[in-house]
């Protein structure tokens, strides 16, 4: 039994030198994009354009708008505690939060969010006791609450400011409601679902179950409070440059948003600027959406960055001892 146990564990240490290599990989591939995305951001400008956009901005509203910044991410922290508590696998707020800040911050700039944010959150996870099937289902349900904040906040939008659509569309009123009712809708309908469903849902040959309803509320008020922070530090910045209320801020960026998802453009570049620059014709923007990009985006990608390198340094020396330990029994 000796000899058969022996070459078994000398396996182990090659098989995690294969392992590191390929996250190490991973995360180089990650943060190499991440880097030509900040240089392609910021190369869009001159450098006294952006010291003026930034300089335009009062103190109070970068601050404000920072704020905001920061409650959005705290907000998306909750999409992942909730979606372990769907799987079945809770864990620390603590690593939840890791994992959750690193794979959105470089997620929500690369585009592509399920994969790019997906093979962040798989890294983690993975080392944490999840499987794939767990992280898969946790990527799902986090997909689902980013849309449940889309329908509600988007529906209440079209109702408290329907001359955005109206405007944009050349639809009418009745139409604009009808469009605001059927958004709402969907959230209710997932309440419905999470209440009375049996079973399990069958999508292209995958089994989801509905989550228990006490989930299903807490993402129907979580999904939208993460997009009434991130639209809340846009207003801030165009509130710079233009008076204009909140709501028809909400409604271009939920727009801006629904359009960057399907389009899966890095970042929503060039999408925000053109939904902005229709709801605000004439008004010198580039500050406002330059301010806005660093809060929200850049200064979190960076920041990102270093949680991914800081995190694999750190499971690469627990992981090297672990192996050690092991090959040497």
């Amino acid at each position: 039994m000796a000899a058969d146990v022996r070459p078994q564990k000398q396996d182990r240490k090659p098989a995690y030198k294969r392992r590191r290599w390929l996250g190490y990989i991973i995360a180089v591939v990650v943060a190499t994009l991440a880097l030509y995305l900040l240089y392609r951001t910021l190369s869009r400008y001159d450098w006294p354009d952006l010291v003026d956009a930034v300089t335009a901005v009062s103190w109070a509203r970068l601050f404000a708008a920072l704020g905001f910044s920061v409650l959005s991410y705290l907000a998306l922290t909750s999409f992942d505690w909730l979606a372990l508590q769907y799987v079945g696998c809770p864990l620390e707020y603590r690593k939840v939060a890791i994992a959750s800040f690193a794979s959105l911050s470089i997620g929500h700039s690369l585009g592509l969010a399920a994969l790019s944010s997906g093979a962040i959150r798989y890294r983690y996870y993975t080392r944490w006791g999840l499987g794939r099937a767990d992280v898969a289902q946790l990527i799902v349900f986090c997909g689902a609450t980013v849309g449940l904040g889309l329908a509600a906040l988007g529906g209440i939008a079209l109702l408290v400011a329907p001359e955005i659509a109206i405007n944009a569309l050349g639809l009418s009123p009745g139409v604009v409601m009808l469009m605001a009712l059927v958004t709402l809708a969907c959230p209710v309908l997932y309440l419905g679902m999470a209440a009375f469903a049996t079973g399990a849902i069958h999508i292209r040959g995958h089994k989801l179950a509905m989550p228990k309803l006490w989930l299903a509320v807490a993402q129907c008020v979580i999904g939208p409070m993460n997009f009434v922070f991130v639209a809340a530090a846009l207003h801030q910045t165009v509130l710079s440059v233009a008076e204009i209320s909140y709501f028809p801020v909400v409604a271009a960026y939920v727009s801006a948003n629904v359009a960057t998802i399907v389009s899966h453009v890095p970042g929503g570049l060039g999408v925000i600027e053109a939904v902005l620059t229709y709801l605000l014709p004439g008004q010198a923007l580039i500050g406002a959406i330059l301010v806005f990009r660093l809060v929200y985006f850049l200064i979190p990608l960076c920041a990102g960055l270093v949680v991914l390198g800081v995190s694999e340094l750190f499971f690469s020396r627990t992981g090297s001892r672990r192996a050690t330990r092991d090959h040497s029994l």
